[in-house]
């Protein structure tokens, strides 16, 4: 049997999908999605866990449904914006006065080696 493979749009929807819960429970991070041969291979969320005394706590509430559907959206134009089959898409977000803060950041990555082939 042969798959076609899903678009990235949809790969998107799968990483959010995955991070729900996590990002449910944050107030500020980055989301990072590395991509090669337009396909979604390593993805996560960096945060910064604040220390109070020997206690880690994280800092505030998390994102409501509200900011996850629009951190979502935000993704998915960060993809309409790629011009690139390889590289990184890193999405800040962080909560201040109950509205939700981003930053889209994009890193195209090219390798030298296919450059450097005899013929």
């Amino acid at each position: 049997m042969i798959l076609e493979p899903l678009s990235l749009t949809r790969q998107l929807e799968m990483v959010f999908r995955e991070l729900r819960d996590e990002l449910a429970s944050l107030a500020s991070g980055t989301i990072f999605v590395q991509i090669r041969n337009n396909l979604i291979g390593k993805f996560g969320i960096k945060h910064d866990l604040k220390s109070k005394g020997d206690l880690l706590k994280i800092d505030g509430p998390g994102l409501s449904e509200h900011h996850l559907q629009a951190l979502h959206r935000i993704g998915l134009l960060s993809l309409e914006r790629k011009k690139w089959t390889h590289g990184e898409i890193q999405l800040e977000f962080a909560m201040k006065n109950n509205a939700l803060n981003t930053s889209i950041f994009s890193e195209s990555n090219y390798n030298m080696n296919h450059l450097q082939t005899d013929k």
